[in-house]
């Protein structure tokens, strides 16, 4: 019996999947969440699951973009907490940014279970904790508007993992510049933000973090050019030129 190597995508996709299950049974993700999961790997699937030239392009800009950022926020949702809480923490500590739980089915209990994974993975502070730290957002009417005042109101960038449409849009329309991973390249969420990286977010967030790294040593100009170079519709563009060459040679194949 020939078996198959636990690097190999069929594998990953499996583990990802029970990730999110045991991060359900831990009442971190909501039922909505593992639906979203589903569509999110036919969207791999369709991208190759494995990380393009192009959202590789996108991981440099957005590494740019956070740390030229005043006021760095990474928001963090159950999927994000089940799946690469402890990256998440990593790119935090690395980037200067601030984590912020906020949450599109929101309850008290997963609120609090999503903060206690953060803090058992090395989190010192986070942000979307306290109501009388919040304030609304305009511009949605989800339960993801509120936001705290002191992490995503006041960003100036925020990361927005596995995110809705309608707040990609409130935020920029407060004037945030929005980096998002979506494996859709012509959702909304996607075609709204700055920086889309069409990518797995379980692999695009150590490339992200390594990338972060290496950027930090860059001076403010370079990292200006880097982000002035970057166009997020021909990015996209190109993602979906990928999922349409990848849909031809399997065809062929078949």
């Amino acid at each position: 019996m020939t078996l198959i190597p636990k690097s190999h995508p069929r594998v990953k996709s499996l583990l990802i999947r029970e990730k999110l299950v045991e991060g359900f049974d831990k009442g971190l993700v909501a039922k909505e969440g593992l639906l979203a999961q589903g569509r999110g790997e036919a969207f791999d699937y369709l991208i190759g699951e494995k990380t393009s030239k192009a959202a590789k392009s996108a991981i440099k800009a957005a590494a740019a973009q956070i740390l030229l950022a005043k006021a760095p926020v990474i928001s963090i949702n159950g999927n994000i907490a089940a799946l690469c809480p402890k990256e998440m923490v990593r790119l935090s500590k690395n980037t200067s940014a601030k984590l912020e739980v906020n949450l599109f089915y929101v309850n008290e209990k997963r609120k609090r279970a999503i903060i206690r994974t953060l803090k058992s993975n090395g989190a010192k502070e986070i942000f979307g904790v306290n109501a009388r730290d919040s304030t609304r957002l305009s511009g949605t009417e989800s339960a993801r508007r509120i936001v705290d005042k002191n992490g995503i109101f006041a960003a100036d960038v925020v990361v927005v993992p596995l995110e809705d449409g309608d707040r990609t849009l409130a935020l920029r329309k407060a004037g945030k510049t929005v980096i998002t991973f979506d494996l859709n390249p012509l959702s909304r969420t996607s075609q709204t933000a700055n920086i889309t990286i069409v990518d797995n977010v379980t692999r695009a967030v150590d490339l992200l973090i390594e990338e972060s790294k290496k950027m930090a040593e860059k001076n403010k100009k370079t990292l200006q050019k880097i982000i002035a170079d970057f166009d997020n519709k021909k990015n996209l563009a190109e993602n979906i030129v990928q999922i349409k060459n990848n849909l031809t040679r399997r065809a062929r194949i078949a």
